[in-house]
């Protein structure tokens, strides 16, 4: 492996024209594919195989006009204080709406509250349901403009008018200015680590070229894959993160191996076979965490896990081609002003020399047990909130409430009470019914003598007369835990229904939604963790020649992971801090993001490991003792780690300010996973459990050490002779 990168460095570093030359072409494709492809379709198909969806499905199905996929605006009419919606001008405003909407473009139906009879008991308070033919993601501007001229007009005739459902929403911000200041953070670290605007520079330029190159392509196959703004969003964070990082230790050793005195064109060889086995490794891990979310079964998360895992691998290939390349063309830039002055070489035992890295790891090797023992007791304790994880579906209520999204919410629920923005559908299947109606009658009955229900509606038959349909309200809002309670109380009637009409039938909604999808979700975490888990190990084990080392990083990743879930906890769903984060509504933690938050702070928790302990596996290979080779990896390796973990760090919080709280709470998410991963797990916890193990650390059986395939993540073969003339080395005769 670092020979074949050797090659690839010094191959890239002598045809630098025409590898930026490559890169350019294939970044200015990607933009004409995006600029020229068609709008995404939404995918309306969640979780295929949950009761729920099923259901969606079966409506879809049995009711084609009452299809879950088209666009739906709920427009909410209050009432000034003292006054009725129904009642005068008010009455008069709603009725024209209505009228006006109607006529809108691609507009399949305009529910008049004063004949469905959605009018609060009040009567101050009012709704119409607009429903549109196609999914909002279809709607075009043109369509959105004949509801919102409707929605002014009422506005202006004295009624305060608000605006729940998808069909107007706001479209998704990826980060706005915060991940502008994101970047600029992550400059700042560049400048302060490398003393080189050049060096600074480099890395942010390949990782902009990168994110370009993956953004633009996830936007040109949007259509034919059928992905998401959420999923251009999480490609944009991880690759951009990665895409500097990856950069960052490439330059880092390139830098290092000029001061040894190797020459521009060596250093780059040494520095792609060295600190690019590393990225390739630590880039693997990456994606094997964000392919391996395919096994959760949902859509929309195996997408997300693909896309980025495509940004990804977009990254490593970049760190391996395009930075040897831009080196080439600048090789003294990116040296700090005293090595330029001495012409790039600083001496060979410059990097013998204490610092900080090598400090911190002595005081750590003297003290091994407290530090280990203040680590598992910090990080356990910062982990209880995670105990009390409840995961749901943040719908208008988690919005701010300068939106109108949030203050229909909040009107509709003072209205019609708090179960009103959760109701509950059930569709009956009675084909197999010898009465039908009668059936879906006693069916509905059931249902509504059920406790905890407010209000239900008469069962509607399709034309075929083989399925009805109709709503349940229930008395509590669609996160509280009665509601879910109240869901499977519902469906445990079902067995002696179908016993005594012939008929069955299925509960949907997005409370009903809500509950599957996190039941199918912790069903599916264990096959998950066991999947992304056993691959890593399996790769560590070849990269470090070990047992213990990758057991040891497992453990690691398990102690940060369940730290950053319990700050989860405690800010989105306890509320502690919130309101400096701009959430001001606490509430369940979305469904998806402790599954997906645990596998991408599993893959960048095995990129420090790579990273760092492959310096120590490069020192003990090269004949370290077991303590000297913790030293020698904090002394070359340490500095760039935290840089790299501060830079990440600063991009993941700039996405801290997107207007989608799964992209809010996930972005927050892994900037504590990478601060508490870095500066505790490898900083501290590394050192500490390496120095009691000793050499038993780098213990492999022999048997073992025979079969695994020697990949030379250390680069021992670049120390031979030969390797100057360009001639393929041998393989280590060192066996641990």
């Amino acid at each position: 492996m670092a020979t074949l990168l050797y090659r690839l460095g010094r191959a890239a570093f002598a045809r630098r024209w025409l590898v930026t030359s490559l890169w350019v072409v294939i970044l200015g494709v990607a933009g004409v594919g995006a600029a020229t492809a068609p709008s995404a379709s939404e995918d309306t198909s969640f979780m295929p195989g949950i009761e729920a969806q099923k259901a969606a499905d079966l409506i879809g199905e049995r009711f084609p006009g009452n299809s879950t996929d088209g666009a739906y605006a709920q427009v909410v009419f209050i009432a000034p204080d003292g006054t009725k919606v129904s009642a005068g001008d008010g009455r008069a405003t709603v009725e024209a709406f209505v009228s006006q909407a109607s006529e809108g473009r691609r507009v399949s139906g305009v529910a008049d509250p004063f004949r469905t009879g959605a009018v609060s008991e009040d009567g101050s308070t009012a709704y119409a349901t607009v429903n549109f033919e196609v999914p909002s993601a279809d709607l075009t501007d043109a369509d959105k403009a004949a509801l919102e001229k409707s929605i002014d007009e009422a506005s202006d005739s004295g009624l305060t008018v608000e605006v729940g459902g998808d069909a107007l929403a706001a479209t998704i911000s990826p980060g706005g200015t915060s991940e502008v200041i994101g970047l600029a953070l992550a400059a700042v670290v560049l400048l302060v680590t490398f003393g080189s605007l050049a060096a600074a520079g480099l890395p942010l330029l390949t990782a902009i070229i990168g994110i370009g190159i993956s953004m633009a392509g996830i936007v040109a196959l949007s259509s034919t894959l059928g992905l998401s703004m959420t999923s251009t969003s999480l490609a944009s964070m991880l690759g951009l993160a990665v895409g500097v990082d990856y950069a960052l230790f490439v330059v880092s050793r390139y830098r290092e191996e000029r001061a040894a005195g190797h020459d521009a064109r060596d250093a780059t060889g040494i520095a792609v076979g060295t600190a690019g086995s590393a990225v390739v490794f630590a880039g693997l891990t990456v994606v094997i965490a964000l392919a391996g979310l395919s096994v959760v079964g949902v859509p929309m998360l195996t997408k997300m896990g693909l896309v980025a895992a495509a940004a990804v691998v977009v990254a490593v290939l970049i760190a391996l081609t395009l930075v040897p390349a831009l080196l080439g063309m600048w090789p003294d830039a990116v040296l700090s002003r005293r090595a330029r002055k001495r012409g790039g070489a600083v001496g060979h035992a410059s990097g013998a020399k204490e610092n900080g890295g090598s400090r911190w790891a002595r005081f750590v090797l003297r003290r091994p047990v407290p530090v280990l023992l203040a680590c598992v007791a910090g990080l356990g304790v910062i982990a209880l909130p995670a105990a009390h994880l409840e995961m749901g579906m943040p719908g208008a209520e988690s919005q701010p409430t300068s939106s109108t999204e949030r203050r229909a919410y909040d009107a509709l629920a003072g209205g019609f009470g708090a179960g009103f923005n959760g109701p509950l559908t059930v569709v009956a299947d009675v084909k197999g019914a010898d009465d039908p109606e009668a059936a879906a009658e006693t069916i509905a009955r059931t249902v509504g003598d059920t406790g905890g229900i407010v209000s239900i509606s008469t069962p509607q038959l399709n034309q075929n007369r083989d399925a009805a349909l109709f709503s349940v309200v229930p008395s509590t809002g669609p996160n509280d835990e009665k509601t879910k309670d109240l869901v499977q109380t519902i469906r445990a009637e079902r067995p002696e229904l179908e016993k005594t009409t012939g008929a069955t039938f299925q509960v949907t909604g997005s409370t009903a939604m809500n509950i599957d999808v996190a039941q199918a979700l912790q069903k599916a975490l264990a096959p998950y963790l066991v999947v992304i888990v056993g691959l890593a190990l399996l790769l560590l084990l070849v990269v470090f020649r070990s047992l213990l080392v990758p057991l040891k990083a497992a453990v690691g990743f398990l102690l940060s992971v369940l730290a950053s879930l319990g700050v989860v906890v405690a800010v989105f769903q306890w509320g502690w801090g919130a309101g400096l984060l701009g959430v001001e509504q606490p509430g369940p933690i979305m469904s998806l993001m402790p599954v997906f938050l645990v596998g991408i702070v599993f893959g960048l928790a095995m990129d420090y490991e790579v990273f760092l302990v492959a310096r120590m596996r490069e020192g003990y290979v090269h004949g370290d003792r077991a303590p000297q080779a913790v030293v020698t990896g904090f002394r070359h390796s340490a500095r760039v780690v935290v840089a790299a973990a501060v830079i990440m760090i600063a991009v993941f919080a700039g996405f801290v300010g997107a207007n989608e709280s799964m992209i809010k709470t996930m972005g927050f998410g892994l900037a504590v996973a990478v601060l508490l991963d870095a500066f505790v797990i490898r900083m501290a916890f590394v050192p500490a459990v390496l120095a009691l193990l000793g050499d038993r650390a780098w213990w492999i059986p022999r048997w073992l050490d025979k079969v695994l395939p020697h990949v030379d993540v250390e680069g021992s073969s670049l120390t031979k002779p030969s390797i100057a003339d360009d001639q393929a080395p041998r393989e280590p005769s060192r066996v641990l």
